[in-house]
Parts: C-alpha cells; sequence; structure tokens
C-alpha cells in the first residue's frame, strides 16, 4: 500500500502561517526532494489554490530562483487531487476532485499502484489523520516565534492518542530542523 507524507513548515511556538516565514533555498530544496519521492499530492481546496496555478506557472516560464524553479518543475508534472465540498470541477487535466466519502477516496487512492502520496496544509491533513490514514510526518522547524498565527492541528480531534516513531532528524544550514515521523 502507497504511504501517505504528510510535510509542514512550523515555528517553534507551533505557527504553520507560511506568511509568518519565509522559507529559503534548502527548504525548497528539501520539499522538491520529498515530492520526488511521489506521483501524487492531495490538498485541501485552499491549499490547492495557493499552489495551482502559481507553481505550475513557474514551472512554465522559471522566473524565480533556482531552488523554487527546480521545486516547479517536479510539482508541474504530479498529478493532483483536491478535496473540496464546494467546487465541482477544475480547469487543470491533472487535478481530480473528490467531494464525498474521503476516508474511502483515500484508501482506493493508498491501494493503488505507484509511488507514495504527499500532502500538504492545515485542515485536510487534520481530517486525514483523524482518520488515520497519514503514515509519515515530515515537519521543518523554522528557529523562530511569531507569537500570532495559525496554529498546527489546534482542532484537531483524535479518537486516541497517536503513536510515532522518529524515523529521522535533518539540521539544515538556515537552523531549521527536519524531523520525520512515522506512524506505530
Amino acid at each position: 500500500m502507497r504511504k501517505l507524507i504528510y510535510g509542514i513548515n512550523i515555528t517553534l511556538d507551533g505557527c504553520c502561517d507560511h506568511t509568518k516565514f519565509t522559507g529559503g533555498d534548502e527548504i525548497q530544496d528539501y520539499f522538491r526532494e520529498l515530492l520526488e519521492s511521489v506521483d501524487l499530492v492531495i490538498y485541501g481546496r485552499k491549499t490547492y489554490e495557493l499552489m495551482v496555478p502559481f507553481w505550475p506557472g513557474i514551472a512554465q516560464n522559471q522566473s524565480m530562483g533556482r531552488a523554487a524553479n527546480a521545486f516547479a518543475k517536479v510539482f508541474s508534472v504530479l498529478d493532483r487531487v483536491m478535496v473540496s465540498r464546494t467546487l465541482k470541477e477544475v480547469d487543470d487535466r491533472q487535478t481530480t476532485i473528490i467531494g464525498d466519502n474521503l476516508k474511502e477516496e483515500i484508501l482506493k487512492l493508498k491501494q493503488q499502484p505507484g509511488k507514495a502520496i504527499s500532502t500538504g496544509g492545515v485542515e485536510l491533513p487534520a481530517r486525514l489523520i483523524e482518520l488515520g490514514l497519514v503514515d509519515e510526518f515530515h515537519l521543518v522547524v523554522h528557529p523562530l516565534m511569531v507569537g500570532q498565527g495559525r496554529r498546527l492541528f489546534a482542532e484537531m480531534q483524535l479518537p486516541v492518542h497517536l503513536g510515532l516513531n522518529l524515523a529521522g532528524t535533518q539540521t539544515l544550514s538556515n537552523g531549521c530542523v527536519v524531523l520525520r515521523y512515522e506512524r506505530i
């Protein structure tokens, strides 16, 4: 069965609002490498609309720096799933929409042949974690406290504790620490 991998940037005080901190080339490279290990990304509507058409556009015109352009190239060739109860269609032939039966639809995707699946954002991943569907967590912890902003998993309701094993760590030159956990 394919793994579902969740990756996110977070500050030391738990903020995951991407407008509160900057990434940089090393972080962009980390997430590009993560995307190279998958062949499908799953996002909720809000995250999807942040990612598409922005990154496919960058892939086409190569208008940013080296790391962002490389990330865009990898992202632009991936198949995508958007989870939305409000949108029924998008103008992107690489995107499929899931509206209902989230658990069943994600399980179907996990059972298909292929590489791992990636997800990002906050609300949808929290739902996927609650449903027991996320297998691996990649948290890039920034050495920064912002004091305000959206907090990771602030509204998540777990029926039981979720046990995780530390599968790896990596310290980036900018002081960020990558924590990789696998579900027990």
